[in-house]
């Protein structure tokens, strides 16, 4: 759904939420958008496949647990407001 089919409330809603991420959650919708056609699931599991396939680098697996995390925060707003965040994120900012 874009910014335009949604009601007011819901787009100050979706500005407000979109203005607090941080720049790690709005990398994470953008490569959701191009990367993984929009499935936060098909991200998901990449990223659990990473963390599980490859020799154990502590930074390399505790920026996939976060990324998880902020997954999982991206994706409750989602559901929760009935928005798709790739419409609403750009990197620019």
């Amino acid at each position: 759904m874009d910014v335009a089919g949604i009601g007011e409330e819901l787009r100050q809603k979706v500005q407000q939420f979109v203005e607090s991420l941080t720049r790690e959650e709005r990398m994470l919708v953008v490569l959701k958008r191009e990367l993984y056609e929009g499935d936060w699931d098909e991200m998901v599991a990449d990223l659990h496949a990473r963390l599980e396939g490859r020799p154990h680098i502590f930074k390399l697996a505790h920026r996939i647990t976060d990324d998880l995390e902020r997954i999982s925060r991206l994706r409750q707003f989602e559901q929760s407001s009935g928005v798709d965040l790739c419409d609403h994120v750009k990197m620019d900012k």
